[in-house]
């Protein structure tokens, strides 16, 4: 015989008894509140040992889900999971969601009975096999949750989104115990696109001099792209290269025509931004020092130091697509104000931050425009009809049509299931 899964109530009251989890807790003598800490993986002071309900000691190990040793630790899934399980017993209620507390992040469930001890004993009348209904009805619920595919085999890529409503069920012919009704497997999350490595982001990049506009092209560039200076650049390196206009076209004065020009020839291979997962990254690959930061679409964050400097001999980190997701949830929620995403670069000059940006002589913005439409939908509280629908602007994404709940939904398995 197999060995029998743990029931997850039984299971986390013998937890909770034992107190051997660091923050999961009783609240009260009468043992119906309790306390979780519920962490996000993409805090910098996350660590193995706050998500220890969910993984080896706990609820991955006993369910059968992780084996110390065979299996590769999947936090996210682990956490998803668990919050799955918990939510699906009517004898429990979510109380208090702190989750997103900077200094004490957790979550408060209670039992809905008036203790855990009145809890009411699962059915143990046995079918003609000698099961237990309870242990049917379990591996029912187990079933269930196996058909979400919620473990991911390439990362991000395999993320999925349970259905919205839960499949129907049948009458067992010999059983009076529901059994799942054939349907086709749950829809993903559209929103995950955004990680998949395969798909292209669309960019808008915009050049100024002096302030002035002389430039603004949208595209979609296959690894990444790359600002040059001539017309012809190194085309032995990666990224599309995208000139920057001659300078004698568009201003008058001599001598910023002469500046501009100097600074365009010191690009070399140019100045590369690309992707990988949810991260954009930049390198600079000649000799002009470029300096960055992250502002609003209509001005640059100067006034302030800038976020840094593109490194010359390695990539270096420009924008973090988790942050940006978890702030855009907030706003959504009215507790911050709408997310930054727009790239900015100053070129052969130190960052504006004690002069106006329009003096500098090279300025680039670069937007992604997937990153744009997500704040748009949240603005427009989720689009309700067909004809309010949103394109993400990555290649091969269709137009999508989410309400407010729906989306905030797809947001928040986004942001979980990034990379720890």
């Amino acid at each position: 015989m197999g060995t029998q899964k743990p029931r997850i109530l039984p299971w986390l009251v013998s937890q909770l008894d034992q107190g051997q989890l660091e923050g999961v807790a009783w609240l009260d003598e009468s043992r119906t509140r309790f306390r979780i800490p519920w962490k996000h993986g993409l805090r910098q002071d996350a660590q193995l040992e706050d998500f220890g309900i969910f993984q080896v000691r706990a609820w991955a190990e006993a369910s059968g889900a992780y084996t110390p040793g065979k299996d590769k630790p999947d936090l996210p899934t682990w956490k998803r999971n668990f919050r799955s399980a918990l939510n699906r017993k009517e004898a429990l209620r979510l109380a208090e969601d702190h989750s997103k507390d900077p200094h004490n992040p957790h979550k408060i469930y209670e039992f809905v009975t008036s203790g855990v001890g009145n809890l009411a004993e699962p059915d143990t009348s046995l079918d003609t096999n000698g099961r237990c209904t309870s242990d049917i009805q379990e591996d029912i619920l187990e079933k269930l949750l196996s058909d979400l595919d919620l473990a991911p085999d390439g990362g991000p890529s395999s993320l999925t989104m349970a259905p919205e409503n839960p499949p129907q069920l049948l009458l067992s012919p010999n059983l009076d115990v529901p059994a799942p009704c054939p349907k086709p497997g749950p829809p993903e999350n559209p929103l995950k696109q955004l990680l998949v490595s395969e798909e292209e982001w669309e960019f808008e990049v915009t050049v100024f001099y002096r302030g002035c506009q002389v430039f603004q092209q949208t595209v979609f560039c296959p690894g990444g792209l790359r600002l040059v200076g001539s017309e012809a650049g190194d085309r032995t390196l990666p990224g599309q290269p995208i000139r920057l206009p001659d300078p004698a076209a568009s201003l008058t004065d001599r001598g910023v025509t002469d500046y501009v020009q100097r600074v365009l020839s010191c690009l070399g291979g140019g100045l590369a931004l690309w992707r990988a997962g949810q991260w954009l990254w930049a390198q600079r690959l000649g000799h002009c020092h470029v300096y960055w930061a992250v502002g609003e679409e209509l001005l640059p964050n100067s006034g302030h130091r800038p976020d840094g400097e593109v490194p010359k001999d390695r990539e270096g980190g420009v924008f973090n697509m988790g942050p940006f997701i978890a702030d855009l949830i907030a706003f959504i929620e009215g507790s911050r104000r709408s997310p930054r995403y727009t790239l900015w670069f100053c070129v052969g000059q130190s960052w504006p931050q004690d002069q106006p940006w329009i003096k500098r002589l090279v300025m680039v913005k670069v937007v992604p425009m997937c990153l744009r439409a997500l704040l748009d939908m949240a603005r427009v509280g989720g689009a309700s009809s067909l004809e309010n629908t949103v394109d993400l602007h990555i290649s091969n994404s269709h137009p999508l049509s989410l309400t407010s709940d729906q989306y905030k939904a797809y947001l928040q398995d986004l942001v979980e299931d990034m990379d720890f």
